[in-house]
């Protein structure tokens, strides 16, 4: 009885190992851990933008399966339908089932047939399915050879991503002080808060970068009015003709702020990022990141001096 329990068990695990053998690289999510998020926090992991919790994928060294999707770090089956990258501690694989490194006994490993031989590792093999979320019966564990999985680039750019440091933003108007109706403001930041940053997650045989890089500056002046600039703007200094415009970003208040909350137009600049990757060969886009600051602003009408 038991001889026959072996023989059962060997031919569902080799069934099982030849569809496994290859589960391929799939793509993940969020880079995961705890983050402390204070109000104003530019780190990434306070980002709702950023997603669920990080996840890797199960891969053999030199696979070249294409089931799990490319440079936007998610999760997919091999019909490209989109799937958790995580499912009770396993990590997906490229053929939609789910893998994590399984520690066996000696018996185990007899019952299945005895240790093979060559490089390689023992995993737990789990498939559910799609319409009731259920585990099938294709589970167990399983012999994949070849070199140890490793994570994904596309889930270390994910990790990367969570460990940018990016610059706090600071608002330099110009000239400063008091604003004037129907002269130009000269919106600008401190040149720190428009500079790229990169940021490495890394495993044994696989090392990403990921680096942000500014792109657009969105202006909220507090009166309803916007203005996007493509660059951090130019610092007006003690000289220029107050009444010419910045040559890439200013803004002409035409009203006083007399009339708004306070006396005064609370300006807002929002700073996009552009997050790509690189790594192992591979490279990519995850979403991007916002910074923001605010100043408060007064515009004060100009009183003429009458003289007799």
């Amino acid at each position: 009885m038991l001889t026959m329990f072996r023989r059962l068990v060997l031919v569902a695990v080799l069934t099982v190992a030849a569809i496994a053998a290859v589960p391929g690289p799939v793509s993940a999510g969020d880079a995961t851990g705890s983050v402390q998020c204070p109000e104003g926090s530019t780190n990434p992991g306070c980002d709702v933008n950023a997603g669920t919790k990080g996840n890797s994928g199960n891969t053999n060294a030199g696979n070249t399966n294409k089931g799990g999707g490319g440079g936007d770090g998610k999760c997919r089956d091999p019909r490209g339908v989109e799937i958790p990258c995580q499912r009770d501690g396993s990590w997906a694989g490229g053929d939609g089932c789910y893998y994590k490194p399984a520690d066996l006994s000696q018996a185990v490993i007899d019952a299945l047939g005895g240790q093979p031989s060559g490089e390689g590792g023992w995993y737990q093999r789990t498939c559910y399915n799609d319409a009731s979320g259920a585990t099938e019966g294709f589970g167990g564990p399983v012999w994949i050879a070849g070199a140890p999985p490793v994570i994904s680039p596309a889930v270390l750019a994910r990790q990367a991503r969570a460990r940018l440091d990016l610059p706090k933003v600071i608002i330099e108007l110009n000239p400063p002080g008091k604003q004037l109706p129907n002269l130009p403001t000269w919106l600008s930041m401190d040149p720190s808060s428009w500079a790229a940053k990169s940021a490495t997650a890394s495993v044994p045989g696989v090392s990403v970068t990921a680096t942000a890089r500014p792109v657009r500056a969105s202006w909220a002046m507090g009166n309803g009015a916007t203005k996007v600039c493509a660059g951090p703007g130019t610092a007006w200094t003690l000289g220029m003709d107050p009444a010419r415009p910045s040559p890439d970003c200013s803004y002409t208040y035409t009203r006083s702020s007399a009339s708004a909350p306070g006396g005064v137009f609370t300006v807002t600049v929002t700073v996009t990022w552009e997050v790509t990757w690189a790594g192992a060969g591979e490279s990519g886009t995850v979403p991007g990141l916002t910074t923001t600051a605010s100043v408060p602003v007064t515009v004060q009408e100009s009183q003429a001096v009458v003289t007799n």
